[in-house]
Parts: structure tokens; sequence; C-alpha cells
């Protein structure tokens, strides 16, 4: 039986087991900034954010390697830098942080209008504001930072119309239309306000404005509720800030209850789930095999963010890709038929352990599995199109019917006289891809297509990736944010990214087709929710009827996996807390860190 918060609070005698585990790790320790040891029974423990040692502290830097205090993505993590707003996975809405709320200038949505929380303050004890996030706006373009990259395309602007207020003025269309307002709100929940004394200072120490992208900033200033504290190659520390602002009533209204954020740098996933395991991390990151083995045979205080399978909030659709500018993939029934003939039942209970919702359960499309996005689609519309897993005789009808068949014998088909022998692959140790495209490969050659698996290094396999250098790949596109589903379907079916000589975006298989790049267009002006319905189901037909991709399953944006030994309190599926899984530190999921409670107080 599982063991929750609950059997603390009830006194049973695992519970009562894992209190004197706590009683143990909460041995008194005195912090030491020198060596970074810091009191257990005061620190929050994670695994699988932080691999490696730190490179810089600077949010404009594509090579920090700062996972645990820079990740500025679908929902930024906010640890040490802050973001205007917060998104939360659960209800698809912005909830303030150095912003209070915002509007738009006019119907066109020609600006939108930002005001601040005037209790905002940075670690200096300075004031935020709108000069801080204009500057950051303009250092990262002029600085031609990823951000500043791309943001340029949809905000032509900022200005501070006052101290407190910043007015972001769109990119408009042809039709005098802002051209993505999902982008611009994207930003104002991605991109980390910097401040703009700060920026000046490490311009003058600079020699250009590009070297500002590879400023260390060890000596930064944040806004956050942490700050730097102790790095090495072994483990990363974040203080507390004690004078944080949002222990303002207009915000939080207290300061966070671990007063230590650490994150021991492990060797490997194994490493970090033994750690889980001795209650070592409180917070995983990690995909763990068979996770509900933890509480229903080793009687450990460990949970998951939902109790029972799939365990996690799946939000994101690791895909096989295939590229379909290689001779016999740039064939509809080629990619059909494998589509069809792979046993997605297979990969869910044994690459996932059935920590992933089936395609039975959520029969498959460009949307994720949550409530809000399944609602975009007409189901019945695009049931027909769905197909069921490892269905070897429908996959070979539609080979057949092609006329693609085996002509010579030796079990292989063949496409213009060549057979069809392709590869795929993953980065090597991704056991859960690996096992995967092992089934995929399995599944492609009962039907007589050959498929062999090919594991290089992580950086050999983005640079596969991004260069088009591949067959078929395996990859996830975008999980939950305010800019999906759209910004996944434009990852599966745009032309634009098939464009790209060096393609980090998406829709790696270089698949074309003009009326989904007009839909994706249109959506992108479109707030009308009946449209947006009419064009997203559309969107599907087309993914559906020409398979330039296929999601092999469906996963967590995040792994959430917890150890109650020592801080209990965590968020739950359907508390009522409203906080997502998004590891105590992302987004919304950011307000964990207020409710967490020592197990240690509750005896």
């Amino acid at each position: 039986m599982k063991i929750t918060r609950r059997d603390f609070l009830k006194g049973t005698a695992a519970g009562a087991a894992s209190m004197a585990m706590a009683g143990v790790l909460g041995m008194p320790v005195m912090a030491s900034e020198s060596d970074g040891s810091t009191p257990r029974n005061e620190t929050l423990y994670f695994s699988g954010q932080q691999w490696g040692t730190i490179a810089s502290w600077n949010p404009m830097d594509p090579n920090a390697n700062n996972a645990m205090g820079i990740m500025q993505g679908d929902s930024s993590r906010t640890l040490l830098y802050e973001t205007l707003f917060m998104y939360n996975m659960l209800d698809g809405q912005l909830y303030g942080l150095l912003a209070t709320d915002y509007e738009w200038a006019d119907d066109n949505m020609s600006a939108l209008i930002v005001h601040l929380n005037q209790d905002a303050h940075w670690s200096d004890g300075t004031a935020v504001t709108a000069a801080d996030v204009v500057a950051t706006f303009n250092y990262h373009v002029n600085c031609e930072s990823s951000i500043g990259l791309d943001i340029i395309n949809y905000v032509s602007s900022m200005e501070a119309t006052d101290d407190y207020t910043v007015q972001m003025n769109s990119v408009m269309n042809d039709d005098g239309i802002a051209a993505n307002y999902m982008m611009i709100l994207r930003y104002t929940q991605q991109m980390y306000i910097m401040q703009e004394a700060y920026l000046q200072t490490v311009e003058a120490r600079c020699e250009t404005l590009a070297d500002m992208k590879t400023d260390t900033m060890e000596d930064f200033v944040g806004s956050g509720p942490y700050l730097k504290y102790f790095d090495d190659d072994q483990k990363v520390v974040f203080i507390r800030d004690d004078n944080y602002w949002g222990q303002a009533e207009s915000m939080w209204g207290c300061l966070p209850a671990p007063t230590y954020i650490a994150h021991t740098i492990y060797a490997d996933n194994a490493g970090g789930d033994t750690a889980l395991r001795a209650g070592e991390v409180d917070v995983s990151q990690q995909f763990t095999t068979n996770v509900q083995d933890l509480w229903e045979v080793d009687g450990l205080p460990i949970t998951t963010y939902i109790d029972e399978e799939p365990y996690n909030m799946a939000a994101t659709m690791p895909s096989l890709w295939f590229n379909t500018e290689v001779e016999g993939l740039d064939q509809v029934a080629v990619r059909k038929a494998i589509a069809m003939a792979i046993d997605y039942e297979q990969i869910r209970s044994s690459a996932m352990s059935n920590q992933s919702p089936s395609f039975d359960d959520v029969p498959r499309s460009t949307m994720n599995p949550t409530d809000g996005e399944q609602a975009l689609i007409d189901a019945d519309t695009i049931a027909s199109l769905q197909w069921a897993s490892n269905d070897i005789d429908g996959a070979i009808a539609v080979l057949d019917e092609a006329g693609i068949v085996d002509s010579d014998g030796d079990g292989v088909r063949e496409y213009n006289g060549s057979p069809l022998s392709f590869t795929v692959e993953c980065p090597t140790g991704w056991t859960d891809w690996q096992a995967s495209l092992e089934i995929v490969a399995q599944c492609a050659n009962e039907i007589g297509i050959q498929v062999e698996t090919y594991y290089p290094d992580a950086s050999v396999f983005y640079d596969d990736l991004y260069s088009g250098n591949f067959q078929l790949i395996m990859n996830s596109p975008s999980g939950s944010s305010i800019v999906c589903p759209w910004i996944r379907c434009m990852q599966f079916l745009s032309s634009t990214y098939a464009d790209l000589e060096y393609n980090t975006s998406g829709n790696w298989g270089k698949y074309r087709n003009d009326e989904a790049d007009e839909i994706l267009d249109a959506i992108a002006v479109t707030t009308d929710n009946d449209q947006l319905i009419e064009y997203y189901t559309r969107l599907n037909e087309i993914y559906l009827t020409d398979v330039p991709s296929v999601a092999l399953m469906y996963r967590p944006q995040l792994f959430y996996t917890v150890n109650e030994s020592v801080w209990t309190g965590y968020p739950m599926y359907e508390d009522g807390s409203n906080i997502p899984p998004t590891d105590c530190t992302d987004g919304y999921g950011i307000a964990a860190l207020y409710n967490l409670v020592l197990v240690e107080e509750l005896e």
C-alpha cells in the first residue's frame, strides 16, 4: 500500500520508521560556505536537474550549464532570477510574479501593457522598475542572444511608460494585427528580467556587446528568493535571501520554507535513484523504472504526483520523426505503415513501465493529454484516421496497396528498386528511449522494412537532429506552455522550420504542406475558440493522413518523485492547491516551496 503524508500524520509503522530516518538525516550540521555543507533539516535536495559543473550564471549564455539556476523554458525556473509572470500547466493561466497583471492596448493587440509589482526589489535592495524590463529586452536583442534573435520577430520594441508600466509593442502583420500574440505572452513567463544597472556594469567590462553573452556573471544581481552560495563539480547550493521581496503581502506573504536549495551532481540516473531511496534527495526529476515499487515493495515514504498509473501528469509526446527527404520515407504509405506496426502498448509497459497514458485512453493527435488541449479538437472528426497499436496486418495492407513489395524474396520490401532499409537513432544511455526504438525496429522488420538502431553520444545525436543528418530519429516536441498546442503543431508541420539549414526549432523531418502553413499562420492571430477548434481539427486531419512523425508515448514534461522523510506538504494531484508538478521550482510550481513543512515538526 502506498505511503503518503497521511501515514505520517496517522503514525503508521511505516510513517514512524520514516520519521526516525528524518531524525537521523536531520542531525545538527553547521552550514559551511567552504564545502557547501548545510543542515539537513534546512535543505531541500534535488536530483535530475543539474548535470555537470556550472559554467556561468548568465541568462544570455547558451552554454551556462546551470540548469538548477537558469532554465528559461515553458515554465521558467525562478529561484535566482524571476520572470514577469508564472505559467501554470494545470489551468493554462499566467500568474503574476514581478508583474501583477497585463492588458492589450487594443483589439488588434498592437501592444501588451504590463503592470509591475511595486513591492519587487533586487537582491541589492533597489526597486525592480520598468527600465529594468526594457533594458533586459534591449540587451538580449543587441547582444543577439537566442531569446533576442527570437523575440524581435514578435516584439518590435519595449518602452517604459512610467516607473512600473511596460509597453511591449507588437510586430504587426499585413492585416494590422499582432503577428503572434501568443509568443508575446510567452516571453512574459520565459525571459528572466535583469537589472539595468548590473547589465551596464557588465557591458563596461566587456570589449563588445557580443562578449556579454559569455561573461560568467558570478556577481549577478537577481530578484529571486535564493542567492548563489556554493558550487563545484560535486554540488550546487543556493541560500535563501531573507530580504526577498516576495514575503510582501502582495506576493507570497512569507519566505519559502527551505533555507537552502541543493543539488548533488550525480554521475547518472542510478546515482540519483540510490540517493532518493536513502532520503538524501527530496525532489527527483528523473525517470525511475517501476517507480511504484519504491512504496509498494520497499515501503519507502516516496510518492509521485498521482497515486496510480501513470503516476505523473503527461504533457509531451516523444516522437519518431521521419526524414521526408530520404527516398522511401518520402512516401506516405511507408511512414503510415511503420506507424501502424509499432507496438505502443509494449513501449508503454516495458520502456515506460506504465508511466504513461495509453493511446487507447487518449487517442493520438498533435495534442497532449491535458483537458485543455483535448478540448481544442473534434475527436469524432479525426477518429477514423487514428490507428491501433501493433496493427501488422493493416500496415502490410497499406504497403501492398501502394505497390511497395518484396520483389526478390529477401524479406525486405523495395521502393524504386532499392530496399527499404533505414537507421533510427537516439542518444546512448537514454535507456527508455533505446528500449522504445528496439520495439520500433522489431515491428518495422515484421512488415518488411529493415530498421537498425543507432545510439550515438548526445552531442552527435543533436548535431544529426539539427543538421537533418538522419533517416529516423526520436525527439520530444514542446510540452505544456502558453503557446501550446500551437508551437507543438509548428514543430510537427511548419515548413518554416523545414527551410532552416541548422534547425533547433522543430519539423526535423522537413515535411512541407502549404495548407498546414496557412492554418498555422491563422491560428497565430485567432482568439475565437470555435475557430481554433476548426483549425486544430483540420491540422490533425493533415497530420494523421501524412504522418510526418508519430508519437511513441505520452510523457511528463518533468518527472516529479518526492521523498517525504524530511519534508512534506508537496503538491499532489487534485489536492486543491492548483500547484503543478513542476518540481517546486518552475513556473507556478515554485509556490510549493511556501507550503513545505518538516516532518519532525508534525511529530
